[in-house]
This record gives structure tokens, sequence and C-alpha cells, in this order.
């Protein structure tokens, strides 16, 4: 049973609830048996109905979830090992993005990924996701040694978006940003993207220029929060469902606007419920799109993302 549930999936919670109290109650174990196997049933039909049908708000929910796995969560479940690289070099080691080398089958990769923490003290260490200027800085220093070592580099795309706040722009925020997507741009390795959770502003671009983007089912991608949409546009917060359904954030229309190239699948229910098989869906599609990226020649490799650049917008 989850610890937390969102407003629509009551009627789940509801139904799991039944299946712990049936441990208090009198019947015997052949009775609460069979009637956990149908408390069960009605569950994976409620949570099918539920999540078939998701509106764009509720996406986003789903995305914000907060138990949805983060980048340390797939990190340990998709790598055989892993050494996390520190530091810009420049001023600090911003926690809000984490890379280092990690083998995934018969390929050492760079993983690269913005971590949003779990309790309340690792938010704060990890800043909610939303990294500073050095935090990009960190990232480009990790893409620029993989290229010099011929390594892949695989993101993982989780952020509200990059930190607002006047010291990161003292410290050249919007610079960071805009220099990652000149270095992605031209990288002479292969590039794959994966939006895992909130694809949120510049913040998630810095880590989002590739070779090949996907999106998990239940993930978002977006130009600016829903909420900071409904301010600028009807000056109301509050019609951040609205916003939402109209900046067609989920991954269907994003891969429909040809954004991405492919959507991952996420266990019944979203990738909270079963970090095991969400991590597995994913390390299933990273491996396929290695063997494929890594059989290219760099200049083809280039060539191919460039046109993947120049047709943004087309449609």
């Amino acid at each position: 049973m989850l610890k937390s549930y969102l407003d629509f999936e009551q009627p789940i919670a509801d139904l799991e609830q039944k299946i712990l109290d049936l441990k208090d109650s009198d019947l015997d174990e052949g009775a609460i048996q069979s009637e956990v196997i149908r408390l069960n049933e009605s569950i994976m039909k409620t949570t099918e109905k539920i999540y078939s049908d998701l509106s764009p708000w509720q996406n986003v929910q789903v995305a914000r979830h907060p138990e949805r796995p983060h980048f340390k969560d797939y990190i340990e479940r998709i790598t055989e090992e892993f050494d996390e690289l520190h530091g810009d070099r420049h001023f600090s080691d911003d926690r809000a993005v984490i890379g280092g080398i990690g083998s995934i089958g018969e390929y050492k990769v760079m993983f690269i990924g913005h971590e949003k923490g779990r309790s309340t003290d690792e938010k704060i260490l990890h800043n909610f996701g939303m990294s500073q200027p050095e935090g990009y800085r960190k990232a480009c220093r990790l893409m620029e040694l993989a290229e010099r070592f011929s390594m892949p580099i695989v993101t993982l795309v989780d952020t509200p978006g990059a930190y607002p706040g006047i010291d990161s722009e003292e410290r050249g925020q919007s610079e960071a940003i805009a220099h990652n997507l000149r270095v992605m741009s031209s990288l002479k390795t292969p590039i794959i993207v994966n939006v895992v959770g909130e694809g949120g502003s510049g913040g998630a671009l810095a880590l989002g220029v590739g070779d090949h983007i996907t999106m998990l089912e239940h993930s978002t991608y977006s130009v600016a929060s829903p909420e900071a949409c409904a301010s600028i546009v009807w000056r109301d917060s509050t019609k951040a469902d609205q916003a939402a359904e109209a900046m067609k954030l989920n991954a269907d229309s994003i891969l429909e606007l040809g954004l991405i190239d492919e959507i991952i699948a996420e266990p019944l229910g979203g990738a909270h419920r079963n970090y095991d098989q969400a991590s597995s869906n994913l390390s299933k599609v990273i491996l396929k799109n290695l063997d494929e990226l890594t059989k290219l020649p760099i200049d083809v490799l280039i060539e191919k993302r460039y046109e993947r650049l120049m047709s943004y917008g087309s449609i």
C-alpha cells in the first residue's frame, strides 16, 4: 500500500485499505484469501480504468507523485555499478544534478540526471531537483569527459525547472543552460535523453538535446509549469488544470508534435507502483537505443542530430 494517494486515486486507496482491514477480521484463512483475490482483481480493474483516461492535469500530478522514482532509484536498478563524479570545477557541487559513470549491459555510460530527493532533508539537499548554474556546468563537464573517452551519454530529466533565485542569476543561470544546449548539439558521442518525471522549462532543456528522446508514459514536458502558465495567461494560478489542457504537455501530445521519439510504458498505475518494473522498462529501451546509435558513424550521428534540431516547429 502506498503512503500517498492522489485525489483521483482514492477508489484504489479504499480497496487497498479493505485488504489491510481483513487482517483484523474474524474470517477464516480461506475466506480471507478468497476476498483478497477478489479485491486485488477490483484494484486492477479500477486502476486500469482510472489510468486509461487521465486528464492532462492528472498526468501532471502523477509526474509529481511524491513516491515516483527519481534518478537514484533508477540508477541503483539499471546499472551494475555507478561511480559518481562531483563538482563543476568553478564554484561547487550542485546536488540537484547527479552524474557519473555506470555500466548497463555491455556499455560504460555517462549517466546524468536531476535528483529531487525523497525525505525533507534530501529534498533540501537536492534543492527539489532545481539546479543552479554549477549543476549544469557539472553536467557539461561530464558530457565533455564522456566525449573524450567515446562514452555514450544517458540523461534522466526530472525537474520543475532551473532554480530561479537571484544568486543563480548572478552566477549566470541562463548562460549555463544556453552553453549546455550548444555543447550537446555537437558532442561527438551518442546521447539518449529520457524524461522520467517533470520536464520543466530550460532546466529540462539543459539536459534535453540528444539523438533519441523518450518520455515515460506519465511524465510531462513543457515550457513552464501549468501554474506559471495560468498566472501569465489568466493571472490566476488556480487555473493550472486549464493551462495543462492547453499546453499539451503529456507524452502522447509531445510525441504527436514530433518532439520525442518514443514513449516508455509504465507499470499499471504509474511508475510509483513498481520501481523494479519501471526501471526494467527504461533499461530495455536505453539498451535498444545504445545498440542502434553506437553503430552509426559519428559524422552521420551529428548530421541526424542537426536535422532533428532544425525540424522542431515544422509541424
